[in-house]
C-alpha cells in the first residue's frame, strides 16, 4: 500500500544553496500557498468565522496532545483507591466468622483475632409501603339520636399520603426532573400501590404549600445580598410559554416561574432596595440594577 510523503513547509538547506534568487522566491510562494490550502482543509468554528451550526453538535475538537503509549486504567505503583468502610458500630448486622480447623493439618482452632479482616456488603432493604388504616366509628346518641364520628388523631394527614411520601414524590419531579407519569409509574412499581399522574400533581402541590413559608423568607433576604447571579430560560407552564428565573445568592437559590421575560421580575425579587452586584449576561432587563458584572 503506497503512502504520500508529507510536503515540507520550508526549503531544505541542501536545496537552498543550489537555488537562484528567482527560483527561491517562487518556491517560497508555493510553500506559503500550500500552508494556506492545508489550513482550509481543517477549518472549524473554533479557528474561523464559521458559525457553530456548521459543525456537528457532538464533534470533538482535534487534540494537540500525542497519544499516550500507556495502557488505560491504573498504572503500576499508583495509590490504591477504594470505598472506605463505615464504622463497625454503624452496621446493622455484624457476623463473626471463625475457622474451625487448620487448613494445613486439620487441628482444631479456637480464640479470637484482634484485627480480623473486615468485609462489608451493602444491600437495599425490602421496600414496601407502610399502610395504616384508621377506622372512624360513627355512634348514635341513645338520648337525642344525634350521631358522632370519631376524629383522626393529631398529625394524621387528611389525604392518603404521609409527609415522607409527599416529600419523595416532589423530590422525583423537582430535583430528578421526572415527569408526572414516570413518577407515578415508578412509585406504583416500587411500592406496589396504585398511583396516577393526577395524584402526583396533588402531592406536588402539597409539598409546595409546605415549603412556601421558607421560600418566602429566603426571597425576602435576596435584596440584602452583596452578590447575586441571575439568569432566565424559557419553559412551559400548563399549555402556555413561561420563563424560569434563577437568582443565586451565596447560601441559597431562588427559582421563580413567570409568564414574561420583562424586567418586572427583577423589580419584584430584587426590589429597588437592592444595592449589591448582579452577575449576569448582557440581557437588558438586568441593566436597571446599579452595579453589573458580565459573566
Amino acid at each position: 500500500m503506497s503512502s504520500t510523503k508529507p510536503i515540507p513547509h520550508a526549503i531544505p538547506p541542501e536545496l537552498d544553496a543550489e537555488m537562484t534568487p528567482a527560483v527561491r522566491a517562487f518556491v517560497v510562494m508555493l510553500l506559503e500557498r500550500i500552508r494556506e490550502l492545508e489550513a482550509k482543509l481543517c477549518v472549524t468554528p473554533q479557528n474561523s468565522s464559521l458559525p457553530p451550526s456548521t459543525q456537528h453538535p457532538h464533534a470533538k475538537p482535534a487534540s494537540g496532545k500525542r497519544k499516550s503509549k500507556r495502557k488505560r486504567g491504573g498504572q503500576p505503583g499508583h495509590a490504591k483507591h477504594e470505598r472506605p468502610l463505615i464504622p463497625t458500630e454503624d452496621c446493622d448486622d455484624v457476623q463473626q466468622l471463625k475457622p474451625t480447623e487448620c487448613r494445613r493439618c486439620g487441628e482444631r482452632l479456637s480464640g479470637d483475632d484482634p484485627e480480623p479482616l473486615r468485609h462489608q456488603v451493602l444491600e437495599l432493604p425490602e421496600i414496601k409501603a407502610h399502610v395504616t388504616e384508621y377506622q372512624l366509628h360513627r355512634l348514635g346518641c341513645p338520648t337525642c339520636g344525634e350521631t358522632t364520628c370519631a376524629p383522626l388523631p393529631p398529625g394524621v394527614p387528611q389525604g392518603q399520603a404521609g409527609p415522607r411520601l409527599i416529600a419523595f414524590t416532589a423530590l422525583l419531579m423537582a430535583a430528578y426532573r421526572q415527569s408526572k407519569r414516570r413518577t407515578a409509574k415508578f412509585l406504583s412499581e416500587l411500592l406496589g400501590q396504585p398511583f396516577s399522574a393526577s395524584w402526583t400533581v396533588k402531592l406536588q402541590n402539597q409539598a409546595t404549600d409546605a415549603v412556601r413559608l421558607a421560600y418566602e423568607e429566603l426571597a425576602a433576604k435576596l435584596p440584602t445580598e452583596a452578590e447575586v447571579n441571575a439568569d432566565e430560560t424559557p419553559t412551559k407552564q400548563e399549555n402556555g410559554k413561561a420563563w424560569l428565573w434563577t437568582f443565586v445568592a451565596k447560601l441559597f437559590t431562588i427559582f421563580a416561574v413567570r409568564p414574561t421575560r420583562e424586567a418586572t421580575t427583577v423589580d419584584e425579587l430584587l426590589t429597588p432596595a437592592f444595592s449589591g452586584v448582579v452577575i449576569c449576561d448582557r440581557a437588558k432587563m438586568y441593566w436597571r440594577a446599579r452595579r453589573l458584572q458580565w459573566c
